[in-house]
């Protein structure tokens, strides 16, 4: 059985894209072929002009270092820097130089200024996801993925993070794509993909709760 059959997905600049479907539709199957954590078998993923599938594995890691940024339910922070030393990391790691009128603005529209000295067990999980997502944008990347990045986390911390990556699209032209089983989260975005066995069969623009929980209904039967 194929894990994606079949799959044509446009995902546009500046949009919030979110991708829903029941366990083993392919989900985050395909949300790791986007972001060239795995390698296709056939087909083609293009990131503006780069096809994934001629580049190197070395040359793949420079792409998902240099172009990409991801968020993740596990937080993925290390537990020995500070909040401040997790956020900056990639782009050390990269020997990139970050704006740091940027910088501080991601910091303070995620209300994170009080917190930037703290190791991640001095901080909520709430605040932990921040940092993540933080990270993950403070370097411009050409776009973001976010694997159920609202998961482990309680209602108002859930929606204080996906209001700022809504807002990273209407504010700051981010491009993102989310995967959820979350309507309430999924409502975030500008388009809700569908996927069944692998496939994508339907989608939504501008959606809400409730056109979502139709969809997944309609994926039920």
């Amino acid at each position: 059985m194929k894990a994606l059959d079949d799959v044509h997905l446009d995902i546009e600049v500046g949009r919030f894209t979110s991708i829903m479907g029941p366990s083993g539709s392919g989900k985050s199957t395909l949300m790791h072929c986007l972001a060239g954590l795995d390698r296709l078998t056939s087909g083609q993923v293009l990131i503006g002009d780069t096809d994934l599938g001629s580049l190197t594995d070395d040359e793949l890691t420079r792409l998902r270092r240099d172009r990409i940024g991801f968020v993740f339910q596990a937080y993925n922070l290390i537990p020995t820097l500070t909040a401040v030393e997790n956020i900056e990391l990639p782009a050390r790691i990269a020997r990139q130089e970050l704006d740091p009128s940027w910088r501080d603005q991601v910091v303070d529209t995620l209300d994170l200024v009080d917190r930037l000295d703290h190791r991640p067990n001095e901080l909520s999980g709430g605040q932990q996801q921040r940092v993540a997502a933080a990270r993950a944008l403070v370097r411009r990347p050409e776009i973001v993925f976010a694997d159920e990045p609202s998961g482990n986390l309680d209602t108002r911390s859930a929606g204080e993070l996906l209001t700022f990556l809504r807002r990273a699209v209407d504010d700051f032209g981010q491009t993102i794509v989310m995967v959820t089983h979350d309507p309430a989260a999924a409502a975030y975005s500008d388009r809700v993909v569908f996927l069944r066995d692998g496939r994508p069969v339907s989608e939504l623009s501008d959606p809400t709760v409730e056109s979502i929980l139709e969809g997944v209904k309609e994926l039920e039967t």
